[in-house]
C-alpha cells in the first residue's frame, strides 16, 4: 500500500473512532476532529520523533493542540498507538480503545480538552481556551534551546481561533526570537461555532498575512497525504539558523469524509443514532474509494526521539539579603534603611539566577521598572531572560511552555497589566505550571499615574484561585504582598522553591525596613509586628507601614493593638483566630486595593470558626485618581494611619 493510501485509511479509522467517542460521551467536537485526521496521522505516525512508551521524554518532538476541542482525533491516534497514560507516572499503561470510549467520564484520563494533569502526558499544557497554544509552543522551544535539545514543536491552530490577538503576539514573538523549531499549522476548515469564519481567516488571506509577519508559508490541502508530508519534511529538515520560521496553512473540510457532518450546525454536536451510522458508512465508502483496503499501525514507522544527555541543573539556596547587597556594592541602601520592594525583587532575581539554573525571567517591556533588568543585564544570565514586549497574554503562556520544559519562569510586568492575562494564568494553573507572576507598582500608592496604572481588583481575583486546590493538593495560588525589601527578597526565593502558581505584588515607593535576615518567611505564614490586647489589625504590603504608624495614635487613646503583616494569602487561619480571640474578637483589616480580597479572606476565617467576632474592613471604596504622593492618595481614600486610628476606635466604641 502506498503512503498516501495508508494515510487515508488510517485517518478514516481515526475519524470513525472520534465519531464513536463523542457519541458515547454525548458531547464533543467530531467534525473539527475529522478536519484534522490526515494531518494528525502524518504527524503522529510518521513525522514526529517521539515514543508512545515515553510520551513526555525530554528530547521528544511535541504537539500542542491550541484548538483543544479537536482533541478526540489525537486521543484516537493515541489509542491506536498505545500511548502510555495515567496520573501516576510510575504506573502508566498503554491507552486502549476502551479508554478512548471513556471520553469525558468523571474518572477518566481522557478529558474533554487536553490536560496533562489529568493523566495524559502526551500534552504539555491544558488548552482549549482558544488562542494560547502557539505561545505555549514558543515557551517549549525556548526551554529546548536553553537545554540544547534538538526537538521540533508542532502547534495546530484553528482558523477562527487565529483571530485572537494572542496569536498575533505569539507570531511576532516567534519571529523576534528566531524560533525556527516551532511550526504553526493553521487548520482552515472554514467554519467556527456559529457559521463560517471571516474571510480574513481564509487561506487566501492567512498566507500573505503570515508572510508579512516574517514567515515562510506552505499552503497545503489538509487531506492530501503527500502534500502534508512534504511540508512537514521541509520544516523538519530546515536548519535552526534559517532566516525565517515556517508556517503551514492547511485547507481542510470540517467533517471531512461525511457529507452528513459538513457545514454549519455540527460544531460541538456529536452524531448519534442514524446520523452516526450514516457518517461512518460514508467514511467507509471514502476508504474504499481512496485505499481499497484496511490499514494497521505497523505500516508506519515512528521515528525515535534524538538522544541527548539529561540536562543537569544547579539548584542552590538564595543567600541572605545583606550578603547579596554587600556583594553588589549596595551597602549604602542597607544603611539608609529604605528600599522599594520592586528593587529587592530585582536583586533577588539576580542572586537566584546564579544559584538556580532552572530560573528564567520574562518581562513585558517594563524590566527597568519591575527591576527584572538586573537579571537581563548580567551577562551570565542574559540568555535566560526573555523580552516579551507589550504582549502580556503571550508572556504568561510562554511561561507555561517554559515550565513544561522544566524551567521556573518568573513573569514580571506592572500589576495592572497582569489583569489582562487572567485567563492565561488560570490555564497555567490548570496545566500544573510552575508559574511565578510578579506585578510591580501594585495598589494605589502608585499615586501620580492614576487608576489606569493601578492594580485594584487583582488581589480579589488571585484570592479566588487561592480558595481552590490544585492537582497536587495545594492552594491553587499563593498571593504574596511583601511590606519591605527583606520580605520581598526572601519571598522571591520561597517562590522559586515551591512547585506551583504564585502571585507577588511589589511596590513603587520606597518603604522602611521592618525585618532582617533572621526572619523566616513561608507560604501561608504571617508576621506579628506588635502584640496588644484590645484589637487585632491585619494589613498587607504598603498598608503595614500605615498600620504601624497608627499604633502610636492608638496608644495615646489607651488602646493596645496586635499588628499582623499578612504577607501571604492563604494564611494560617487557626493562628490568626488565636490572635483575634486574644484581642476580644475585634478585628480591623487594611488593604490598598478593592474589596473581596484580604479582608474577605479574614472574614471567611472568622465565619468558619463559628465564634463571635467583630470585623471592619478598610479598602479602596472609590475609583481613585492621580495624586502627587502616596500620602495624598491615601488621604483621598480614607486609608491613612489617622483613618486607621479612627476606624479602630469606632470599632471599639471609643470616642475619637
Amino acid at each position: 500500500m502506498s503512503f498516501e493510501a495508508a494515510v487515508h485509511a488510517q485517518a478514516i479509522e481515526l475519524d470513525q473512532l472520534a465519531l464513536d467517542m463523542t457519541a458515547a460521551a454525548g458531547s464533543g467536537h467530531p467534525s473539527t476532529a475529522m478536519s484534522l485526521g490526515h494531518i494528525v496521522t502524518v504527524l503522529m505516525f510518521h513525522t514526529m520523533r517521539w515514543s508512545p512508551d515515553q510520551p513526555d521524554y525530554p528530547t521528544s518532538d511535541r504537539l500542542v493542540l491550541s484548538e483543544g476541542h479537536a482533541v478526540p482525533i489525537v486521543y484516537a491516534a493515541c489509542a491506536k498507538l498505545g500511548v502510555r497514560i495515567g496520573r501516576d507516572p510510575s504506573a502508566r499503561r498503554p491507552m486502549t480503545i476502551d479508554d478512548a470510549m471513556s471520553l469525558r467520564e468523571a474518572d477518566s484520563e481522557i478529558d474533554g480538552h487536553p490536560n496533562p494533569m489529568e493523566g495524559f502526558p502526551f500534552f504539555d499544557a491544558a488548552t482549549g481556551s482558544l488562542g494560547q497554544g502557539l505561545s505555549v509552543a514558543a515557551g517549549l522551544a525556548e526551554a529546548a534551546r536553553l537545554d540544547g535539545y534538538d526537538k521540533h514543536i508542532y502547534c495546530i491552530i484553528g482558523d477562527g481561533e487565529s483571530r485572537e490577538g494572542q496569536i498575533a503576539e505569539a507570531l511576532d514573538y516567534i519571529v523576534d526570537h528566531k524560533l525556527t523549531k516551532v511550526l504553526p499549522i493553521f487548520n482552515c476548515n472554514g467554519y467556527g461555532q456559529t457559521d463560517r469564519v471571516s474571510d480574513q481567516q481564509a487561506p487566501e488571506h492567512m498566507v500573505p498575512k503570515l508572510e508579512a509577519a516574517g514567515f515562510t508559508v506552505r499552503l497545503v490541502d489538509g487531506h492530501a497525504p503527500e502534500e502534508i508530508k512534504a511540508a512537514l519534511e521541509a520544516f523538519r529538515t530546515m536548519p535552526e539558523s534559517a532566516e525565517k520560521p515556517m508556517a503551514i496553512v492547511a485547507r481542510t473540510v470540517k467533517g471531512w469524509g461525511s457529507t452528513a457532518m459538513q457545514g454549519a450546525g455540527w460544531h460541538g454536536k456529536p452524531a448519534t443514532g442514524e446520523a452516526l451510522e450514516k457518517a461512518k458508512r460514508e467514511l467507509d465508502e471514502r476508504r474504499i474509494e481512496l485505499t481499497s483496503a484496511l490499514v494497521t499501525t505497523d505500516r508506519f514507522t515512528i521515528q525515535t526521539p534524538p538522544q541527548a544527555p539529561v540536562k543537569e541543573f544547579r539548584i542552590g539556596e538564595l543567600p541572605p539579603f545583606t550578603q547579596t547587597m554587600k556583594r553588589l556594592d549596595m551597602e549604602s541602601v542597607l544603611h539608609a534603611g529604605r528600599m522599594a520592594t520592586r528593587k529587592a525583587y530585582g536583586v533577588a532575581l539576580k542572586a537566584l539566577g546564579h544559584v538556580n539554573d532552572r530560573v528564567v525571567v520574562l518581562d513585558a517591556d517594563v524590566s527597568n521598572s519591575t527591576f527584572a533588568d538586573a537579571f537581563r543585564k548580567d551577562s551570565a544570565l542574559a540568555q535566560r531572560f526573555f523580552e516579551c514586549r507589550i504582549a502580556e497574554q503571550n508572556m504568561y503562556s510562554v511561561g507555561v511552555g517554559l515550565s513544561a520544559g522544566g524551567k521556573i519562569p518568573f513573569c514580571s510586568t506592572f500589576a495592572k497589566f497582569v489583569t489582562r492575562a487572567y485567563d492565561q494564568i488560570e490555564m497555567g494553573m490548570n496545566s500544573g505550571a510552575n508559574l511565578k507572576v510578579v506585578g510591580s507598582h501594585a495598589g494605589v500608592t502608585l499615586a501620580a499615574d492614576g487608576p489606569s496604572q493601578m492594580s485594584l481588583p487583582d488581589v480579589a481575583w488571585f484570592r479566588a484561585l487561592s480558595t481552590t486546590k490544585d492537582h497536587r493538593g495545594n492552594p491553587g495560588c499563593y498571593i504574596l504582598q511583601p511590606a519591605d525589601a527583606y520580605a520581598a527578597y526572601a519571598l522571591t526565593g520561597v517562590m522559586a522553591e515551591y512547585e506551583g502558581l504564585c502571585y507577588m505584588r511589589t511596590l513603587r515607593p520606597e518603604t522602611e525596613f521592618l525585618y532582617s535576615d533572621d526572619v523566616v518567611f513561608n507560604l501561608g505564614g504571617f508576621e506579628v509586628l506588635n502584640e496588644g490586647r484590645d484589637i487585632l489589625i491585619v494589613a498587607a504590603g504598603y498598608m503595614v507601614h500605615e498600620a504601624n504608624k497608627a499604633l502610636e495614635g492608638l496608644d495615646r487613646a489607651g488602646v493596645t493593638a496586635t499588628l499582623v503583616d499578612a504577607y501571604s494569602i492563604p494564611f494560617d487561619a487557626e493562628a490568626l483566630l488565636d490572635l483575634a480571640n486574644a484581642n476580644n474578637g475585634y478585628v480591623l483589616t487594611i488593604e490598598d486595593n478593592y474589596g473581596a480580597a484580604l479582608g474577605s479572606a479574614v472574614a471567611d476565617a472568622l465565619a468558619e470558626s463559628g465564634d463571635a467576632f467583630t470585623l471592619k474592613q478598610m479598602y479602596v471604596r472609590n475609583i481613585p485618581k492621580s495624586a502627587r504622593e502616596p500620602d495624598e492618595i491615601l488621604q483621598m481614600l480614607g486609608l491613612t494611619h489617622k483613618h486607621i486610628v479612627e476606624n479602630a476606635l469606632s470599632l471599639l466604641g471609643v470616642g475619637v
